[in-house]
C-alpha cells in the first residue's frame, strides 16, 4: 500500500458518488485508525465528470430510445473523432446534451489536420521545412505547449482541444511550419487523438512510438505578447486601433499617435490642447 497509495487521481460519476466515497473513503480511514494503512486518505484528487444526455436534454435509457451507440459512431467518424467530441462538449464535471454535429465538427478538424501535414499523394507536406518560421508563428507555436500543457494537468480537456484548433488555424495561413512546430503539436495531440496521431508521427519519419517522446516544452519569452492593440482618441471618440510595442514610452506613443492620418484628419484645422497617453491602452488628442 506504500507504493500504490494515495491513488493520484480517481474519477467516478456523480450518480455514484455517495457509495464511492462509502465503501472506498470510509473503509480506507477505518484501516487507517487500524494502523493497517499509512495514509489518511484514499485519493489526492476526486472528479466526478458530468453526464451525457440524450439530444432532447433527457438521462439516455433504453425505454426513451435516445441512447447513443458508440459502436455505430466509431464505425463512421473513428475513435479519434468519438473521443475528441465529447472532451470538445465542454467541462469534464458538466451535464451536456449529445448533439450529431459536434461529432462532424471534431472530424472535420482532425481532417484538417491531416490534410496540412499529409499532401494528397500520402508525402509530408511541401510546407513543413527545417527553419524556425515566422514569428508570429513561432509565438503562437509556444503559447499552445504552455496552454494545452497546463489545461491537460488541469482536466481542461475542452479548452485544450480550442486551442489546438487556434494552432491549426495559424499553421494554414503559414508560408512554412517548422518541422519540430508540427511534431510537437502531433505531440500534444496524441492523449486526445492517439490513432491519428501515431500515424502522423510515423509520416513525420519517427521509428519510435510517439508514446515514449518526452512531453514538448515552450520557451516563455515567446509566449508572452510583444505587441498590444490601443485605441486612438479625439476628444474622447475613437478614431483608429493600432498595435504597438508592449513597452513603447507616453512620449513615442504620442507621437505615433499624431503622425497617423485618420487623426490628422480629424485634427485638420483645429488646436491640440493635450494629449494624454496611458501606456499599453490608449491615446487621447484634445483638440477644438
Amino acid at each position: 500500500q506504500e507504493a500504490w497509495l494515495p491513488v493520484d487521481l480517481y474519477i467516478g460519476g456523480a450518480e455514484h458518488a455517495v457509495l464511492h466515497l462509502l465503501y472506498a473513503r470510509f473503509w480506507h480511514k477505518f484501516l487507517y485508525d487500524l494502523g493497517v494503512v499509512t495514509t489518511k486518505e484514499p485519493f489526492q484528487k476526486l472528479i466526478n465528470q458530468g453526464m451525457i444526455l440524450g439530444t432532447n436534454n433527457e438521462k439516455m435509457s433504453k425505454s426513451r430510445g435516445n441512447v447513443i451507440n458508440p459502436d455505430e459512431i466509431v464505425e463512421q467518424f473513428g475513435a479519434d473523432t468519438l473521443r475528441v467530441y465529447e472532451m470538445f462538449m465542454g467541462p469534464l464535471e458538466a451535464t451536456k446534451p449529445w448533439n450529431e454535429n459536434g461529432v462532424e465538427g471534431a472530424h472535420r478538424f482532425l481532417s484538417r489536420v491531416w490534410r496540412l501535414i499529409v499532401s494528397e499523394d500520402g508525402s509530408l507536406s511541401s510546407k513543413i521545412t527545417d527553419g524556425d518560421g515566422s514569428d508570429e508563428f513561432k509565438r503562437t507555436w509556444h503559447k499552445t505547449i504552455k496552454k494545452v500543457t497546463d489545461d491537460l494537468e488541469n482536466l481542461r480537456f475542452n479548452t485544450a482541444i480550442s486551442q489546438l484548433m487556434i494552432f491549426i488555424n495559424e499553421a494554414y495561413k503559414a508560408d512554412a511550419l517548422p518541422r519540430l512546430a508540427i511534431e510537437n503539436f502531433v505531440q500534444m495531440l496524441s492523449p486526445l487523438a492517439p490513432h491519428i496521431a501515431e500515424e502522423l508521427w510515423e509520416r513525420l519519419g519517427h521509428q519510435e512510438s510517439i508514446t515514449y517522446v518526452p512531453w514538448p516544452s515552450y520557451d516563455e519569452s515567446w509566449t508572452v505578447e510583444s505587441e498590444v492593440e490601443i485605441v486612438i482618441q479625439v476628444n474622447g471618440k475613437i478614431v483608429q486601433r493600432a498595435m504597438i510595442a508592449k513597452d513603447m514610452s507616453q512620449e513615442a506613443m504620442q507621437e505615433h499617435a499624431m503622425s497617423l492620418q485618420n487623426v490628422q484628419q480629424a485634427i485638420d484645422g483645429k488646436t491640440v490642447r493635450k494629449v494624454i497617453a496611458v501606456p499599453g491602452k490608449l491615446v487621447n488628442i484634445v483638440a477644438n
